[in-house]
């Protein structure tokens, strides 16, 4: 083996873990959109059970919110997600998604809401 390879073959191991890591990241930060629009919509229909159905979807350790206010529901979905191996506390992000929805309850009523054609 020569220097040069003995330089550059960890330097290639990093980084393969790194994109593994960012593929990783990537796909967590895919789960915390699908659980902030999976909630939205059981929210928006009056499902009481949304946040459990985004605690569900969501990576382990997210926290969830559901805000509900005149109109529209606003779930929050925010993940821990650790770095690689050693690097664990040094490489690790936060992740979050929020989707908001309307509430199907209040939908064409009377308050200046657009409503559903007939």
């Amino acid at each position: 083996m020569t220097a040069e390879t003995a330089v550059a073959l960890p330097a290639l191991v990093l980084l393969a873990v790194m994109l593994v890591w960012g593929v990783v990241a990537a796909a967590g930060q895919i789960r915390c959109v699908d659980a902030a629009r999976v909630a939205a919509r059981a929210a928006a229909r009056g499902d009481p059970d949304a946040e459990a159905l985004a605690r569900q979807a969501a990576p382990a350790g997210a926290e969830v919110r559901v805000v509900t206010d005149d109109r529209t529901v606003r779930v929050t979905v925010e993940a821990p997600w650790p770095g690689p191996g050693s690097l664990r506390a040094l490489l690790a992000v936060r992740l979050g998604a929020s989707a908001v929805a309307a509430r199907e309850d209040v939908i064409g009523s009377d308050g200046g809401g657009a409503a559903w054609p007939s």
